[in-house]
């Protein structure tokens, strides 16, 4: 007897004790279900690196528990998409699929559901691509799904290829309509048509030294290898593709060389003047460069490197020449020295 006693003594304790937590739990549910629904709500600020839906973007409405609603749907030249049972039409552009969903469920509430649950997703993005051209792996349209930056494009792309060179353009195109603050901002009729240009070194991208921002629209041309020009006294004059960043005495040890009559206390980089058919006229003393008294200077693409003769120089290397080519004959003459 004392020993049932003793098991039902325990087992009221262990019962008293799973009550207590019963009501504890009870008392802290309300709290945790709003700190859990807090932090759903919670606007982290992330919607801004968030794909914008835009015009000519196809989007699939579901509707839970009301499949008669579901929906896909291309979003309209006025931006806006026309759903079953509502008289008005839903704005669509410049908003997130959660912004749009949320709005589409606010439609709903006012005359049709009581308590709607509505997902929006994107399956379709054809308003805001970026273009990819020119000497990279992969060409083509790619779909701006958060906002990017240029160096993030180029990887999309593959990197330039073998024939790229050291530069690349960004042709900002822009399309029919932007959003700014949520908001479309039309283009505006009274500006010219003109086409911003903007020209950056690919080393400086992939450094970090160079950035930029991407907008819808973008066009990012890569180009090919850069040339720079060779003549005068070379040994082997003319053009060299530049795919990597070339120095004047790199140029020069490409074209093999200087020739003996070179002059180089007078070699001259002919450099283009921007928006120009003129060039400037730089001139560098080779002797000063080797011994670091002058920093060996990086070419630009379309530099023309001109290395002068030296006129005794070429007076003595005449002479020799002269010289060399008569032995052959004096020797057959009999001729002694």
């Amino acid at each position: 007897m004392e020993d049932m006693k003793y098991y039902i003594n325990f087992a009221l304790i262990i019962a008293m004790l799973a009550i207590g937590s019963l009501n504890a739990a009870a008392q802290k549910t309300p709290s945790t279900v709003k700190a859990a629904a807090a932090a759903v709500n919670t606007d982290d600020g992330t919607d801004d690196e968030r794909y914008k839906i835009g015009f000519q973007d196809v989007i699939d409405v579901q509707v839970f528990r009301h499949p008669e609603l579901n929906i896909k749907i291309k979003v309209n030249s006025e931006g806006t998409i026309i759903l079953f049972r509502l008289d008005k039409p839903i704005v669509a552009v410049c908003k997130t699929e959660r912004q749009l969903g949320v709005d589409i469920e606010n439609a709903y509430r006012v005359s049709y559901l009581k308590d709607p649950k509505v997902n929006v997703t994107i399956t379709e993005q054809n308003s805001q691509p970026i273009s990819v051209i020119g000497a990279v792996e992969h060409a083509g349209r790619y779909p701006v799904q958060k906002r990017m930056h240029l160096l993030e494009i180029l990887a999309l792309a593959g990197g330039p290829n073998k024939e790229a060179g050291t530069r690349l353009v960004v042709a900002r195109a822009g399309n029919s309509a932007s959003c700014r603050d949520g908001k479309v901002r039309e283009a505006d009729p009274s500006i010219p048509d003109n086409v911003p240009l903007m020209k950056y070194k690919i080393r400086d991208i992939q450094e970090g030294k160079a950035t930029l921002l991407m907008e819808p629209g973008d066009i990012v041309s890569v180009l090919p290898a850069d040339t720079v020009y060779v003549y005068g006294s070379v040994v082997d004059p003319g053009q060299i593709l530049v795919r990597d960043p070339i120095t004047l005495t790199q140029a020069l040890a490409t074209s093999k060389g200087l020739k003996s009559s070179a002059d180089k206390r007078f070699v001259r980089i002919m450099r283009q003047k921007p928006d120009s058919l003129e060039r400037d006229e730089i001139p560098f003393n080779l002797k000063d460069i080797e011994k670091g008294k002058t920093k060996d200077p990086y070419l630009e693409p379309n530099d023309i490197v001109a290395v002068s003769k030296d006129p005794k120089k070429a007076f003595l290397d005449g002479f020799t020449k002269a010289l060399t080519a008569g032995l052959p004959t004096l020797i057959s003459r009999g001729v002694t020295f």
